[in-house]
């Protein structure tokens, strides 16, 4: 059930659309694309109202589904002919042709859609998505079930969509936000609980506090780095290793206690807050 949720996702844009399962992702996704009518409220695609001229906003829309619905029986490409004619293109073949390309089909396209691999079926999710050449794109958990090569190339497709389109990216992979969206929009129980960028999410929601893991060639007196200037906490993750908190960067510090303890620093790395601590913060 959505609860009043308002938002706007410009041209050249990739948002991420996160929260839990049964919040609402889908729907919305659905609303969108007209496959669901929503009972208040108003969508406008590329400045069309979704209702009053659903099958003018419809032609503004590439939509990929979380369940890609293809037709196992069909060769690649007559399955894009199929979609083409639906679409009523003109140019039929080069735009096909194109896509093929574009999609990473080439060596594939001859084959039927149910010998294909998950990742080459998503791939001919994705074609017949910007067959149309839409404006928008809404794309349903689109790297599910595919293996780290494969979603590493759908990925930079993504990418490479985004430069020219406004991309809608529903996932329950944080490190693809990460990756590739520019925004994220978090949903919980049907409402927004965030609409900015990673960055900005983790200093408004999470602690602005300064982490740092320090690898010493030896042990360390954890009372002796908790008693250094500014320093919050001290943990030790493994052997040597210590997390240490601090209010403002801390690592010159540590640095200038290493040299007069007659210790060295083996690895000193900043820990920043990762989307799956934002995602948890906003949505437990």
């Amino acid at each position: 059930m959505l609860d009043n949720i308002s938002f706007f996702i410009p041209q050249g844009e990739i948002v991420g659309f996160l929260g839990n399962n049964g919040v609402g992702k889908s729907t919305t996704m659905r609303i969108i694309t007209g496959y669901v009518k929503a009972d208040s409220g108003k969508v406008e695609v590329c400045g069309i109202d979704i209702a009053a001229h659903p099958l003018e906003a419809a032609r503004k829309i590439g939509y990929l589904p979380e369940h890609n619905p293809l037709y196992p029986e069909m060769f690649v490409k007559e399955y894009l002919r199929f979609t083409a004619g639906i679409y009523k293109l003109d140019n039929r073949k080069a735009r096909i042709d194109e896509i093929i390309e574009k999609t990473g089909l080439t060596r594939e396209y001859k084959k039927k859609i149910g010998k294909l691999s998950k990742g080459y079926r998503q791939r001919v999710g994705l074609a017949q998505a910007l067959l149309p050449d839409p404006q928008v794109l809404i794309l349903d958990e689109p790297t599910t079930g595919l293996d780290p090569n494969q979603i590493d190339e759908v990925r930079n497709l993504i990418k490479e969509m985004g430069k020219e389109k406004t991309v809608m990216l529903s996932t329950h992979i944080m490190q693809e936000v990460s990756a590739i969206c520019d925004r994220v929009i978090i949903i919980n129980n049907g409402q927004i609980v965030a609409n900015e960028k990673e960055s900005t999410i983790a200093s408004t929601v999470l602690t602005s506090n300064f982490f740092v893991a320090v690898e010493f060639d030896c042990p360390q007196e954890i009372e002796a780095l908790e008693a250094l200037e500014q320093v919050l906490s001290v943990s030790l993750v493994q052997s040597n290793t210590y997390l240490i908190e601090s209010n403002e960067d801390i690592r010159k510090v540590v640095f200038q206690y290493a040299v007069s303890n007659g210790s060295a620093i083996l690895n000193m790395k900043q820990q920043e807050h990762s989307m799956e601590e934002i995602f948890r913060s906003l949505t437990k």
